[in-house]
């Protein structure tokens, strides 16, 4: 099967890449780790006038998988996968402002307009408690006191557009640290000679190249026919393939790539919690086994 974008959603695409470039998304992410949300607030409202928030109700997972597959590639802050593709499902219609959902801790609460949890099999309002610190900065992570019981739709489909929506992200996030990573080994020398030009390094970023290849068709394929199965695979995939692409980004970046004021440590770290995020690789690992045995 050919998995290829239609001219309308290369053109959405391209529309978003555009907006986030132009954006300072680094300067938005770091000043969200720091505390100040003004920039990455500006920013929620111009993708939400974009329709971001919207996609989940009134377009395909296509269009969600393009849309979060940019905010990946930018680092853009905020709890997009809770708010433009979780809750909208959950509740059966898109949601106004900044809103989060603890599973089990809730993104972002301290800023959100709304926060829910899900207990059991329903979903209820909640309020935030102690916060916690994430391997990303940007991503603060807070508990919750479930509230009232409120009316909700498929939780199980809330879910796995959640966990193909961070895939997607997964799969940005490593295209951007590959991409960055091919432009410095183009320009960083060594004995005379970039070291872009030396076979081990050539090897590596092949790896990386091949692994996100290999994952992009399992996240069109799970936007096309999202069953669990497919979801999980494709998360599994991603997860993989986005932290092969940060291990080899900071191998070639050398000692440079470790420091904080660097900014593909805003990449790295990104990846590293959306490894886990929605879901650990072991879990869907697990998931895709069980589908597999009740088949």
């Amino acid at each position: 099967m050919k998995f290829e974008l239609t001219t309308d959603q290369q053109d959405f695409a391209a529309s978003l890449d555009s907006l986030l470039a132009a954006a300072d998304t680094v300067a938005a992410a770091r000043g969200w780790a720091a505390g100040d949300h003004a920039a990455g607030l500006r920013l929620w409202e111009r993708l939400a006038e974009q329709g971001l928030t919207m996609l989940a109700t009134e377009a395909s997972p296509v269009e969600v998988c393009v849309a979060f597959e940019a905010l990946g590639r930018h680092a853009v802050p905020g709890p997009w996968v809770e708010a433009a593709a979780y809750l909208p499902v959950a509740l059966g219609a898109e949601v106004e402002g900044v809103a989060t959902v603890a599973m089990p801790r809730a993104l972002d609460a301290d800023v959100a307009d709304a926060v829910y949890a899900v207990v059991g099999d329903t979903l209820h309002t909640a309020t935030a408690g102690k916060a916690h610190t994430s391997v990303d900065r940007s991503r603060h992570l807070f508990d919750v006191t479930p509230g009232d019981a409120v009316e909700h739709g498929d939780l199980a489909a809330a879910y796995d557009l959640a966990v193909l929506a961070t895939a997607a992200q997964l799969l940005g996030a490593g295209e951007r640290v590959l991409a960055d990573a091919v432009t410095y080994v183009k320009q960083r020398k060594q004995f005379g000679r970039e070291i872009g030009s030396y076979q081990a390094i050539k090897h590596k970023l092949a790896d990386v190249r091949i692994a996100l290849d290999f994952a992009r068709p399992l996240v069109l394929g799970a936007a096309l026919d999202p069953t669990p199965r497919a979801v999980s695979a494709a998360k599994v995939a991603c997860a993989d393939a986005a932290y092969l692409a940060s291990r080899t980004g900071l191998q070639v970046h050398g000692a440079i790539g470790y420091t904080q004021e660097f900014d593909l440590s805003v990449w790295i770290t990104k990846i590293r919690a959306l490894v886990t995020a929605w879901g650990t690789p072991a879990a869907h690992r697990a998931r895709i086994l069980e589908t597999l045995r009740s088949a």
